[in-house]
């Protein structure tokens, strides 16, 4: 069974863990979150790039068995991917937003982004819709505080509603868009309170379905996946009652994480 490593700055990315899960439930699963820099959304990419080699290097010296690497941070993906693609013979998929598909199943041509300023504001997203969107009106929204309000949500099952709501004022999200691209994987942990507090009519767009589908195909074509098990995904419940508990799971700093008993924490340096 092929051993699948997920990273993120928090627990963003298990948006896209549990899309992996759902594909691939008979994978080996590890999560490591550097949340001694959460957000990164607020790190230079210097610093990221940093700490994506630092994870590379602990995994080699660890002799940790890994398959594929899944980058499971926008940021971190616009910023260090190819950088840490360098360093490693390990394949690493990274999670972009979703303004492709985004803006071919717009019907008014009229999109949003909503991500991290470190996302919103580089130089790969600025690619991404020059290149795919350029038929659409794009509008670019950024935010940290929904990061918080997603790890708050997550840790303690509890949502700071009123916060949310003010956060989303703040954002003024224009009304005539009808898709949202959420470019953090942060933000789908929240994404039926968002619906919840948008307009009806706008689609929340993200890319961990995408993401499954690509790590997927990449072990089955490395030979780590046979196309049998890749054909035995199973129901939410069924993984809630027990993929999940089987995850390996990994930090720098233990916070709200210290509450994940199976927690081992490990050393990036900058």
């Amino acid at each position: 069974m092929p051993h699948i490593l997920v990273f993120d700055s928090g627990i963003g990315g298990t948006s896209v863990l549990s899309e992996l899960q759902l594909r691939l439930p008979d994978a080996r699963y590890s999560y490591v979150m550097d949340n001694a820099l959460l957000p990164y959304g607020l790190q230079s990419q210097e610093t990221i790039t940093n700490r994506l080699v630092s994870l590379l290097f602990w995994i080699h010296q660890n002799d940790v068995n890994i398959d594929i690497i899944v980058i499971a941070c926008n940021t971190a993906s616009t910023y260090a991917l190819e950088t840490a693609r360098k360093h490693t013979e390990i394949p690493i998929v990274g999670v972009v937003p979703a303004i492709k598909p985004a803006a071919l199943s717009s019907t008014n041509k009229h999109i949003g982004l909503l991500a991290t300023p470190a996302t919103s504001k580089n130089a790969y997203t600025a690619n991404l819709i020059s290149n795919f969107a350029q038929g659409c009106k794009v509008d670019i929204h950024h935010s940290t505080e929904l990061v918080n309000i997603a790890e708050s949500y997550y840790w303690h099952r509890e949502l700071p509603y009123e916060r949310l709501k003010e956060e989303l004022k703040r954002l003024k999200v224009d009304p005539r868009l009808d898709r949202l691209v959420l470019g953090c994987t942060h933000f789908p942990i929240i994404k039926e309170a968002l619906k919840e507090l948008l307009h009806n009519d706008v689609e929340l767009v993200d890319s961990g379905y995408a993401i499954a589908k690509r790590v997927e195909y990449l072990l089955m074509q490395t030979g780590r996946l046979s196309i049998v098990s890749s054909q035995t995904a199973i129901g939410v419940e069924e993984l809630a009652s027990s993929q999940i508990d089987m995850t390996h799971w990994y930090a720098t700093h233990t916070n709200g994480a210290a509450q994940c008993s199976k927690l081992q924490l490990i050393k990036l340096e900058n």
